[in-house]
């Protein structure tokens, strides 16, 4: 950047904090507008750094942007780098939290714990000084910057100097010392991706992944691949061809389509084409843009079941179209927790070196 960007220098005031105080566990006591709302759908909070005697502070080394809202944020921004810091700076600044306006999502981060609440003795096992990666949405997470030192526009990462606070209800993972932070960091932000995974996938499934050449979405298709089994079918997605040769380098897809997921009709026909009319068990979709819900729900047979990871899916769009056709299937919608996500997607890139030399290879 040809400057270095201070988020004091667009601060807007607000009520200031209560140190010494006891806060609700789900952050409330921290919501400025509108009252009576929890955090998340908060248009504003309170990110002043003086911390509730159930708090957690953390000082914060690092962002990693929800891969919806990055992309909307630099294509808004036309891939300026000082234009996206400058986003990112106001959105905070408004907020009190890093939540885009536009796609209504966060992202998470990591760093290091700064000071904890007295009230929490005995209820983490965290130590000042320990380093974490908070498995909550910065759309929630008060949080201030200070600096934005470098944005990696290819990795969806920010590095800061800034502050964070945990409520007592937020969920944290401690970074591994055998991994990478940046990787750790990237592999953290989707933990729900592949757990979820895991758990609807059956021996013998025909799953389509949408975005399968991504993040989230090569995770998908590995733990899909284990899932389904050699009677199974795996089937990556993606609208780039480069997408679908590492898919095909990666061998854990049976198949890799490059169509773009937009065209709800293309998007079944060649699913059809590669499954000889039957469709799919499961779609899981990854996609970071927004307009694929009906090409996920298109190419799931009846009775099937949709994991819309995305934070680009629209909830009216797939829950209205899938009645407009007339699909009986069942959508989960983006729960991206699953008890045990954060270990268990890092135990996915011990366990296979090709998973773990790609993402090294990238977030390094």
């Amino acid at each position: 950047m040809s400057a270095h960007l201070r988020h004091a220098d667009l601060a807007v005031p607000h009520a200031p904090g209560h140190p010494g105080q006891h806060g609700c566990p789900y952050g409330t006591h921290r919501v400025i507008q509108p009252q009576g709302v929890l955090p998340q759908p908060a248009w504003r909070i309170d990110n002043t750094m003086s911390i509730y005697d159930n708090e957690i502070l953390i000082d914060v080394d690092a962002l990693n942007v929800d891969a919806a809202s990055f992309t909307q944020i630099k294509q808004a921004a036309k891939g300026d780098v000082d234009h996206i810091a400058a986003t990112i700076l106001d959105i905070v600044a408004q907020r009190g939290k890093l939540h885009n306006p536009v796609t209504g999502s966060g992202g998470m981060l990591i760093g290091r714990v700064a000071a904890l609440g007295p009230a929490l003795a005995g209820k983490t096992d965290l130590a000042v000084g320990d380093k974490v990666a908070t498995m909550v949405s910065l759309s929630l997470t008060p949080l201030r910057i200070d600096q934005i030192h470098r944005i990696h526009q290819d990795k969806d990462q920010v590095d800061i100097t800034g502050q964070a606070v945990l409520f007592e209800s937020g969920l944290y993972a401690r970074l591994p010392d055998d991994i990478p932070e940046k990787v750790a960091l990237a592999i953290l932000d989707v933990a729900g991706a592949p757990a979820q995974t895991a758990r609807l996938v059956q021996p013998g499934d025909t799953v389509v992944v949408v975005g399968g050449g991504g993040k989230s979405g090569t995770l998908c298709v590995y733990e899909a691949k284990k899932r389904a089994g050699p009677t199974g079918c795996v089937i990556g997605v993606s609208p780039f061809e480069k997408d679908c040769q590492r898919l095909r380098e990666l061998g854990w897809a049976d198949h890799a389509l490059q169509v773009d997921a937009t065209n709800a009709v293309a998007m079944m026909q060649a699913v059809a084409e590669v499954t000889q009319g039957r469709l799919a068990d499961v779609v899981i979709n990854c996609v970071n843009l927004p307009h694929t819900e009906m090409g996920s729900i298109l190419a799931t047979k009846d009775r099937g079941r949709i994991y819309f990871f995305s934070m680009a899916t629209s909830f009216t769009a797939a829950s209205l179209g899938a009645e407009g056709v007339g699909k009986d299937v069942d959508m989960l919608m983006g729960n991206g927790y699953a008890r045990g996500n954060a270990e268990y997607a890092l135990s996915l890139l011990r366990e296979s070196a090709a998973l773990r030399h790609l993402f090294d290879t990238l977030y390094v």
